[in-house]
């Protein structure tokens, strides 16, 4: 069931129109860069776009900065909201769970594709913005430059990439849990997304204020650029496990409430 339902997100064109639409607005950006050579101060703008234009194998980490905030969630809320919802609205969920697969696991066959789909949509985000970077911009092909101002060998850049984009993956595992969690209530995917997009909007506005000081570290979007923090030297971790453990505990709630109410729920359509 978990191939079938691959094969059907990947075989759907705006599966990979939303992919390609992540892929636009680095790229936008990165031309701009490259045509104008002007790049943020340090601490301005998304993060590593000040630093693109001395090393670009660091564009990857600016790529997903840029997608982070809003784009990358968006389509992952989409995608995710649809899993079920989407079956009902086109009359086809009752089919499905007339199979002897039974609920459970036609919920857990939906979200590993959806987790696919999160995977992917990161690691070719940075991929296309690697090749983005080494083709637009000079690179330093023996060290780069930490956040903290010290020097990293290229191993090290290209394993602390690969962390970074673990990260993110874990980070919008939890956008997916919210909207897969709206998608068992809801016959509309639109609602679905929507509601996840509205959990995570007013996250990001409850950060800015300072009354909600005392539950910022338990909101969604707290920690989800923590993975600059991986190019420090030495690497700080503290932010990097708290959003970790925030994001587990967010997916394990959201999908035991998720499974209870599907395995439970009146399915007409």
């Amino acid at each position: 069931m978990i191939v079938v339902e691959l094969r059907k997100l990947f075989r759907r064109p705006r599966t990979w129109g939303t992919i390609v639409a992540l892929n636009a607005l680095p790229l936008i950006v990165a031309i701009l860069l490259a045509v104008t050579n002007l790049a943020p101060r340090p601490g301005r703008g998304p993060a590593f776009l000040s630093a693109v234009l001395t090393n670009g194998t660091l564009f990857p980490l600016a790529a997903l900065a840029i997608v982070l905030p809003l784009f990358l969630p968006i389509a992952v809320a989409v995608v995710a909201g649809e899993s079920i919802a989407g079956e009902a609205q086109a009359g086809t969920l009752r089919y499905l769970l007339a199979r002897p697969a039974g609920r459970t696991r036609l919920l857990v066959a939906k979200l590993v594709a959806v987790l696919v789909f999160v995977l992917v949509s990161v690691v070719l985000v940075a991929g296309v913005g690697y090749l983005a970077g080494i083709t637009l911009f000079d690179v330093q092909p023996v060290a780069g430059t930490s956040v903290s101002g010290t020097t990293l060998t290229s191993e090290q850049i290209a394993v602390r990439t690969a962390l970074s984009i673990g990260y993110v993956t874990v980070s919008m595992c939890g956008v997916a849990a919210f909207a897969l969690f709206f998608s068992t209530f809801t016959d509309s995917p639109l609602s679905a997304a929507l509601g996840a997009l509205a959990v995570l909007v007013g996250s990001s506005l409850l950060l800015t204020l300072d009354a909600a000081d005392p539950i910022a570290a338990y909101l969604p979007t707290r920690y989800w650029l923590a993975f600059v923090d991986l190019f420090r030297d030495p690497i700080r971790w503290t932010e990097v496990v708290d959003g970790l453990v925030l994001q587990a505990v967010y997916v394990g709630v959201l999908l035991a409430a998720a499974w209870a109410n599907f395995t439970t729920r009146d399915v007409t359509s």
